[in-house]
């Protein structure tokens, strides 16, 4: 059938059937293209999510999150599903939409500190859901970003009692084993020598951030791996870190109580 064989209602009728096929076809491509990156002001500080480690103890950050706040910032810690050992990628789900939410309620930015299986949660953030472009900078304290060896071995003994996120931490697990470096973004790791969780220590060591251990930064000082969001030495350089324009690593130990 020719169009012009059409008669003029007809090809009306043709003209506005294309024109619902097409806006149809612009809806249906619009939902499933991925939205567009908020921008984030990397110049001007705004929330600070913190995240737990394993076992999901929210009650470890609160002296963190309690001095964020006195320095004028807002602060929330995670509250992490199965108690912080069920699957980290569904408490990457939780940090995303966490982030979300702190953007679309008018933060400028977005800083995450992780503390211990924290750290790894959010590195796979970071790597997983456009993380890079979303915070301004992340600070981890004592996290086995490449696995620690206290999970294999609990793992290879108790395989029962090693939870899903126990079993994610051994060393080249599936889902430790695409975890790169920084990815660009400005990224303090901080540890502790004397670590008896995070085995070897330096796991925490990361290609790209500033790597901190508080032991060459602070000789002599005895610090343990619960310890690390408490300890006021530890406080100070993130607070420090938190606050710069620019993320420098540390050039002397802080007093203790002095950011």
């Amino acid at each position: 059938m020719h169009w012009r064989a059409l008669s003029p209602r007809r090809r009306l009728l043709f003209a506005l059937i294309a024109a619902a096929v097409a806006a149809l076809v612009v809806v249906i491509v619009a939902a499933l293209m991925p939205g567009p990156v908020t921008a984030i002001r990397t110049d001007k500080p705004g929330t600070v999510i913190l995240v737990p480690g394993f076992g999901g103890d929210r009650n470890s950050l609160q002296p963190l999150a309690d001095r964020i706040r006195a320095d004028g910032r807002q602060a929330q810690i995670l509250t992490l599903p199965g108690d912080g050992t069920g699957d980290l990628l569904q408490q990457v789900s939780v940090l995303d939409k966490a982030v979300d939410d702190a953007i679309a309620a008018g933060s400028p930015s977005v800083d995450i500190v992780g503390y211990s299986a924290g750290g790894v949660v959010t590195k796979l953030w970071i790597a997983d859901d456009n993380g890079a472009k979303r915070a301004r900078r992340v600070i981890t304290l004592g996290s086995p970003l490449h696995g620690t060896q206290l999970a294999a071995a609990g793992n290879a003994l108790a395989p029962g009692a090693c939870p899903t996120a126990c079993q994610q931490l051994a060393p080249g697990s599936p889902v430790l084993a695409p975890i790169g470096g920084a990815a660009g973004l400005p990224w303090m790791s901080i540890w502790t020598e004397d670590d008896q969780t995070v085995t070897p220590p330096d796991t925490a060591r990361l290609t790209g951030a500033i790597n901190v251990s508080l032991q060459q930064l602070c000789p002599g000082v005895r610090v343990a791996h619960e310890q690390l969001p408490t300890d006021a030495r530890v406080i100070a350089l993130v607070l420090a870190g938190l606050g710069q324009a620019t993320l420098t690593a540390p050039s002397e130990c802080p007093r203790e109580g002095v950011s």
